[in-house]
């Protein structure tokens, strides 16, 4: 792109700032501004409204296969999800793109050392339960690990350096999410330096059109996958590729299906599976009406009650079905550093959007979502915090409690 097609192109998006020091760049550093300018994907992002709240459809209650309804069918679908699994029809997905800022660490999420005693990353607890289907199964299942630009380089020699924790490692794939750019709170992109917007990845909901343009794309048509088992790195209990999980969803015959906990409390910061339009749907705690979330039963109990745990198996068919429908934008208000009057400018509050879609929406576009409920002190031990609800604390307590040594 030269610069004369820059320019058409901000004038056509009303983004000219990105230009406002160009005339100070050396050559190079003009050729990586023209460069990245080219790479932002405007019809993507000009239609988002910085001044709109998403507007939640009508909402009603979402059914789920119940505990008991799970434990009476589980010597069956363990047997569909193993000989899926068997076929290599199934494979996981790492959403492990973020930092662990909040944990006080500079460095991916994954490696953040939750034992006590020895040695246990984030990325060692989910590995070693999945080693745990391997060794039930026989096979490797694919992994693919989502990393972003900021961690891509830190995350691969982790499990480099920690032998792929005993996995085969020629099953393990990475891939980089696309960025989106940030935007101050009037809807212009910012700079972070004077020849380089701020670019930051672009939520949990690329990961599958990330995917498919990676090499990843390829190895998932070659090796003849089906489904998808994606999941987040927040949580150390997370049993990916459950056989359990998978076969109670392909005799269901829906498109996906996604874990469940029941909520402790209607103020619990977890989304929740319900159906918005008649469709499945998972509505975020601080969207969710506050009418709809306390609502209970004749017996006191909360009729909005499943809460996602971020493990959710998708159809590879039905993906591919809807990949063309664009994820909506959600924006996430953030502290950005980037260039202020020519400056520099670290904010102490919140000054600008970083734009995010988000997995929970592709679950609307499938059309249809088994929710599977799982014991909570056995799956969910989130690591949101240091210390108080879904933290470092609660998640070592939890751990302990299922026999693991940290």
């Amino acid at each position: 792109m030269n610069l004369d097609a820059a320019k058409a192109l901000l004038e056509k998006y009303g983004q000219t700032q990105l230009l406002d020091y160009y005339g100070e760049l050396d050559e190079e550093k003009k050729a990586e501004l023209l460069s990245a300018i080219s790479q932002i994907d405007f019809t993507a992002i000009s239609g988002v409204d910085f001044h709109a709240e998403r507007q939640v459809g009508e909402i009603s209650p979402a059914d789920a296969l119940s505990l008991a309804e799970v434990e009476a069918g589980r010597e069956e679908f363990e047997k569909i999800g193993l000989q899926a699994i068997r076929s290599g029809k199934v494979a996981a997905v790492l959403l492990a793109g973020g930092q662990g800022t909040r944990l006080g660490l500079d460095a991916p999420k994954g490696t953040f050392n939750i034992g006590v005693n020895r040695e246990l990353s984030i990325f060692g607890c989910q590995m070693n339960n999945l080693l745990q289907v391997v060794e039930k199964a026989g096979v490797y299942p694919h992994l693919f690990v989502m990393t972003s630009t900021v961690n891509h380089e830190q995350t691969t020699e982790f499990f480099e350096r920690n032998a792929y924790f005993g996995y085969d490692a020629s099953k393990i794939h990475f891939y980089v999410q696309k960025t989106a750019p940030a935007f101050s709170f009037d809807g212009k992109i910012l700079l972070e330096q004077k020849h380089k917007p701020v670019l930051t990845p672009n939520g949990n909901g690329g990961w599958y059109s990330s995917l498919k343009e990676a090499e990843c794309g390829r190895i998932i048509e070659e090796a003849g996958i089906e489904w998808l088992n994606v999941y987040g790195v927040d949580n150390v209990l997370q049993k990916i590729c459950d056989p359990v999980f998978i076969g109670a969803t392909l005799k269901s015959g829906l498109a996906c299906s996604g874990k469940v906990v029941r909520k402790v409390s209607a103020e619990e910061k977890v989304g929740v599976l319900c159906k918005e339009d008649g469709l499945p749907s998972v509505v975020e705690y601080f969207e969710m009406p506050t009418v709809k979330k306390t609502l209970k039963d004749a017996d006191g109990k909360l009729i909005y009650c499943f809460g996602v745990t971020l493990n959710y198996l998708f159809s590879v068919k039905k993906l591919d079905e809807v990949s063309a429908n664009k994820l909506p934008y959600h924006l996430a208000t953030k502290k950005i550093s980037c260039i202020s009057g020519g400056e520099v400018f670290v904010p102490e509050e919140p000054n600008g959007y970083k734009l995010e879609c988000l997995a929970v929406d592709l679950v609307k576009l499938m059309g249809s979502c088994l929710g599977v409920e799982v014991e909570r002190e056995k799956e969910f031990a989130p690591v949101k915090n240091m210390t108080g609800a879904d933290s470092v604390d609660t998640a070592r307590a939890l751990l302990i409690k299922n026999g693991v040594e940290i």
